[in-house]
């Protein structure tokens, strides 16, 4: 410790001030971040956007336990764009309130359309989950059946 003192005393204090900023960048960082989204950003959409609003394409009803797809395509109107400056960070799928799948998307590389293979127990509401980088996540959902 005594020679990192000394080091920086002669270094014109160079370690001690990277040290102290090193310090508060984390706190910072969280502060930026949280500032980055306006309260409205953090409500969930429920309205029909052409670009944002996700489409659940799944069939009606399954066999209990049964495997079946679900594809969800972000945009009912028009697919939305996977820019670098603006893209789909993630779908999640729910069944009712329980999230059971979510895939993280990538500028660019990444189109914002996933299929998830699911199975499930009882009937209920599919919901999709779409949250772009600039607004808030977008739902929609869709109901389905369970038959024995």
């Amino acid at each position: 410790m005594t020679k990192t003192i000394r080091t920086a005393a002669r270094g014109g204090h160079m370690l001690l001030l990277l040290g102290l900023l090193a310090s508060f960048a984390p706190a910072r960082a969280e502060e930026d971040q949280a500032q980055q989204f306006t309260p409205e950003f953090r409500q969930i959409h429920t309205a029909v956007d052409p670009k944002h609003t996700p489409k659940i394409t799944a069939p009606d009803s399954v066999r209990r336990g049964a495997w079946f797809n679900v594809t969800v395509n972000v945009g009912v109107g028009s697919q939305h764009p996977s820019l670098q400056e603006h893209f789909v960070r993630y779908i999640a799928l729910y069944k009712d309130s329980v999230e059971i799948a979510r895939a993280y998307l990538h500028p660019v590389y990444s189109a914002p359309t996933v299929t998830f293979t699911v199975a499930l127990d009882e009937g209920g509401s599919l919901r999709a989950v779409a949250e772009p980088t600039h607004s808030a996540a977008w739902e929609a959902s869709k109901k389905i059946s369970v038959l024995p």
